[in-house]
């Protein structure tokens, strides 16, 4: 049987938030950005901003700029949050297969719930009013028999309608997706149109109706023998092919931990100071490891460095000789692996990730060191931040000027809560 299943996105989402919580903001136009910072992005702006110029990812100073009387209001992340999860409790009331793809975005299979409904449209406007109602957020609703068609579906014909509702069916693909120009279908950016039109594949039904051993020639040429899984998946995604189930939640098995932060490079010149941001970037790692109940045996280090007008990139591994989720060991592994690689010029980014996981269940004990005591320390300064916040407890190396630990635990996602 045909499935029926929405990719349901909540329009402007930030902004649509803030404009129910200040309703003397209707008729307003509001972007969701720092208002302190004029070069910080604008993260979300509602239709009325959109239609005066203002873009998501424009300088706050540039929106203002194109819209003087625009209402500029920092982001609340936690609230956003909150919303988005009060969201998925109402989706789960149509249906319990719900998966989140985004903080406004989700993917619902109403299979088993449209004849309570009458048809898959009747339920859309169901689940739309529903949400408009409880949190001021008005929704778009593609429809489809596979999450591909339902996300391009919303992406290129539910947000654009004013009922805000569209589904893209098997048999009508022909006739509607096929037409449009590729760069509308889902995952091909700038750099893959490029590819595409040198190929002289203008629009997705130019993909679609070539033989896929013509289409993988073609990419071959293109871009090598190593295109052929791009190829299955652009072919697949093109006729609207996607096997994939919709899994709820987003309980996934996790194949390594990372964290990273962008730097001011004139800030990081000196080691002494950039020995302070990577301890705290393991530290993060570390935590978050710990509280899935892994171990890592695989400590990466990128880093990209610049002196203003050349710059440069380089990221490496080392194994260690026993799985870990310690702080000291993973840091001392990414404090050599730092000090082989790095040129000497200022660092702008820097991550560092812990890999090749499996269960923490059992720790490998060492005749000189007492791990398990180690663990212990680490499970109770844990358990400190989870109750109290990260910025309760944090190294002293984090109270010098080059430490980022402190700003980052009145953030989330490096946005205001």
């Amino acid at each position: 049987m045909s499935r029926q299943i929405f990719l349901i996105d909540g329009q402007s989402f930030y902004a649509s938030v803030e404009k129910a919580a200040h309703p003397e903001y209707r008729d307003i136009p509001v972007a969701v950005g720092d208002p302190a910072r004029m070069n910080g992005i604008v993260l979300a702006a509602c239709p009325i901003a959109k239609s005066r110029g203002v873009t998501t990812a424009s300088r706050v100073g540039e929106a203002l700029a194109r819209c003087p009387d625009l209402v500029v209001i920092r982001p609340r992340m936690q609230t956003y949050i909150g919303v988005s999860l009060f969201i998925t409790q109402i989706f789960e009331s149509y249906t319990d297969l719900v998966e989140p793809y985004s903080i406004d975005e989700q993917f619902l299979d109403v299979t088993g719930s449209v004849a309570r409904y009458g048809s898959p449209y009747a339920m859309a406007q169901d689940i739309q009013n529903q949400v408009l109602l409880s949190t001021g957020v008005w929704s778009r609703v593609g429809i489809g028999p596979t999450k591909i068609l339902a996300k391009m579906a919303t992406d290129n014909y539910a947000k654009k309608m004013p009922e805000g509702i569209y589904e893209l069916s098997s048999d009508t693909l022909e006739s509607t997706l096929w037409k449009l120009p590729v760069h509308h279908m889902f995952m091909v950016a700038s750099a893959m149109t490029r590819h595409f039109t040198r190929m002289g594949l203008s629009f997705i039904g130019d993909i679609a109706r070539l033989d896929f051993s013509e289409f993988k020639r073609r990419m071959r040429r293109e871009m090598g023998k190593q295109s052929d899984i791009q190829a299955g998946y652009y072919w697949q995604t093109a006729r609207g092919i996607d096997p994939s189930p919709v899994v709820s939640g987003i309980r996934h098995q996790l194949k390594s931990v990372s964290h990273g932060k962008a730097l001011r490079w004139n800030l990081y010149r000196c080691l002494k100071d950039i020995e302070v941001v990577l301890l705290e970037l393991v530290v993060e790692v570390c935590q978050r490891t710990r509280r899935h109940h892994y171990m890592g045996s695989v400590v990466s280090v990128a880093a990209a460095e610049t002196d203003g007008q050349h710059s440069s990139w380089f990221s490496r591994q080392t194994t260690l000789p026993q799985p870990t989720s310690l702080t000291l060991e993973v840091a001392a592994a990414a404090h050599k692996l730092f000090l082989e690689h790095w040129s000497g010029l200022p660092i702008s980014n820097l991550s560092v990730s812990l890999s090749a996981l499996t269960d923490d269940s059992v720790i490998q004990l060492t005749l000189f060191d007492d791990r398990s005591r180690a663990y212990r320390k680490e499970y109770v300064i844990d358990g400190i931040k989870e109750r109290y916040g990260s910025h309760a407890i944090m190294r002293a190396s984090s109270l010098l000027d080059a430490g980022v630990a402190r700003e980052r635990a009145e953030q989330i996602g490096g946005h205001f809560r």
